[in-house]
């Protein structure tokens, strides 16, 4: 059986005719072969052996995370702190370099859809594909460990989501209020200033915050591969077994989400 909408939108049903219901097995066949071939691969090198340990390790593991060891707080106030600054400090980098950018790759607002916008494009895409993992990766073995590779890490993977977000707030625009203001005899830059970019503040003080929200969570793991912050405590705690330390880390890691989720609600409301 399948829906059949009328001219007025009433449902009614219909029966399918032979070749579609031959097609629809075929389908379903299909999607039951390439996850029987997913999932072999998948499990292709796993050792069952420690999938049926796993609930045993974790309950050991959970055990010695137990009670968290408070103590160990006065360590980690410099540490947050620096999570804060590079989430900070990288989302304020990418807004500077992404509003022209988005400015740019707008249809309506770039000065070439030719050549400028597929270049424009071309950078925030690139942005968008490479996680802030991997850009701590690399910039760690340029720049060497510490904050300032987070900070820029944390940037350069929030250029992409800025900007394309923002252009595309840009191409939603009314234009009857751009036009307006040009047949007034303004100037390009008052028309970006009166017409455009009170259209677009709505938008994009969301998608800063929002973006700020994001790199909060992403700072506190950058530390794993030497990009400061709480995820270079929580690795020392790792390789050390330390595992009190771990779930004290792991709270404050919680913590910090949980503020940053308040405060991004907070400021979205108002702006709303």
């Amino acid at each position: 059986m399948a829906v059949l909408l009328g001219e007025d939108g009433a449902r009614g049903w219909r029966l399918l005719t032979a070749e579609q219901r031959r097609w629809r097995w075929f389908a379903w066949l299909a999607l039951v072969a390439v996850t029987v071939l997913s999932w072999r691969v998948m499990t292709q090198d796993t050792i069952w052996a420690f999938v049926s340990d796993a609930p045993r390790q974790a309950q050991d593991i959970f055990g010695r995370m137990l009670p968290p060891r408070w103590s160990y707080m006065d360590r980690l106030w410099q540490p947050l702190w620096d999570t804060i600054n590079i989430a900070t400090l990288g989302t304020l980098i990418a807004i500077v370099i992404a509003t022209p950018l988005a400015f740019l790759a707008a249809r309506n607002t770039t000065p070439s859809a030719l050549f400028v916008r597929p270049v424009v494009l071309f950078i925030i895409v690139a942005s968008r594909s490479i996680n802030a993992l991997i850009w701590g990766l690399l910039l760690v073995a340029v720049l060497g460990p510490g904050v300032l590779a987070g900070i820029i890490a944390i940037a350069l993977r929030s250029i992409g989501f800025i900007g394309k977000l923002l252009y595309e707030a840009i191409e939603e625009i009314d234009e009857t209020q751009v036009e307006a203001i040009r047949a007034t005899g303004a100037h390009p830059a008052q028309v970006m200033s009166y017409g455009i970019w009170p259209q677009i503040l709505p938008a994009f003080a969301t998608i800063a915050v929002f973006r700020w929200d994001i790199n909060i969570r992403e700072s506190t793991v950058l530390g794993l591969v030497g990009a400061g912050g709480l995820g270079l405590a929580l690795e020392s705690s790792l390789n050390t077994l330390a595992w009190p330390q771990v779930s004290l880390i792991l709270l404050i890691i919680l913590g910090t989400v949980v503020l940053s989720e308040w405060l991004t609600a907070r400021v979205r409301k108002a702006i709303i």
